[in-house]
């Protein structure tokens, strides 16, 4: 990996149940292939001296022990949702490693979310153990993580503002059913863009597969990785023969260097 460039790997790519789901006996959820198994969404940025996890969901640890993750200088939240929030207890490894607080990058509403769930990492206990975070705001301003130059981007999860985020050429975006031109424009000729297709049937909050197929040639990016991915949407297999040639499925443990 050359010094500008950056790898990112997919710690997850599933919806917020992930796949397979509890007690579901479908196709997808009975497979037996494993890029039919799918850890809740999150990825892993990581350039020449600098390591960024963009969400810290229920899988978190699993995550971090499945993709080897010895080092992190930062976690960037999306957004406030249970399936993106729920593991972030365990940054306490890394404060032991580091012997320092994490920076955590959250917007207001990810703010009161944390304090809400995690509210014994604020309440001034000092109880022994507990993670140690050093929250910083932010929202439309570049976020500078070590040699990271992070952009948020603003796009709608229904009535929910929820950030996407851009590093170099790189573009991810998740939980998301709308993007305004602004932000498109922000977006457009990608060399890579994750974009969020959960299923085939109209959702109130997600693009379906057919939007962001849509948008995906709107914005004219190079590559496209599909993630959050339900098990309503079918079989890795049968899906693959709907793409077209610059448009793939994004797997758990996928790694992209660009």
């Amino acid at each position: 990996m050359s010094a500008k460039s950056i790898k990112v790997t997919f710690l997850g790519t599933g919806t917020s149940q992930g796949v397979p789901v509890i007690a579901c006996n479908c196709e997808v959820c009975t497979s037996q292939n494993p890029f039919d198994k799918r850890l809740r969404s999150s990825i892993l940025i990581e350039s020449a001296t600098t390591t960024v996890v963009i969400d810290a969901g229920p899988d978190f640890r699993q995550q971090l022990l499945t993709n080897h993750v010895k080092k992190l200088d930062a976690v960037l939240f999306t957004h406030e949702h249970k399936d993106h929030i729920a593991g972030l207890d365990d940054v306490r490894a890394f404060n032991y490693v580091h012997k320092k607080a994490i920076p955590v990058y959250v917007t207001e509403r990810v703010e009161a979310a944390l304090k809400r769930e995690y509210a014994y990492i604020f309440d001034n206990s000092n109880y022994p153990g507990i993670p140690q975070i050093e929250l910083i705001h932010f929202d439309k301003d570049t976020i500078k993580v070590g040699d990271l130059t992070i952009e948020p981007i603003d796009v709608m999860h229904y009535n929910l503002p929820v950030k996407g985020f851009k590093v170099n050429d790189f573009v991810y975006i998740t939980d998301a059913n709308y993007i305004d031109e602004l932000n498109k424009k922000k977006i457009s000729n990608a060399d890579v863009l994750v974009l969020n297709a959960l299923r085939f049937e109209q959702h109130i909050s997600h693009f379906t597969f057919d939007e962001a197929l849509a948008l995906t040639k709107e914005l004219n990016s190079k590559k496209t990785y599909f993630t959050h991915i339900s098990h309503q949407l079918g079989t890795y297999e049968s899906l693959q023969t709907m793409l077209p040639k610059n448009v793939e499925l994004a797997v758990d443990e996928l790694q992209i260097i660009l």
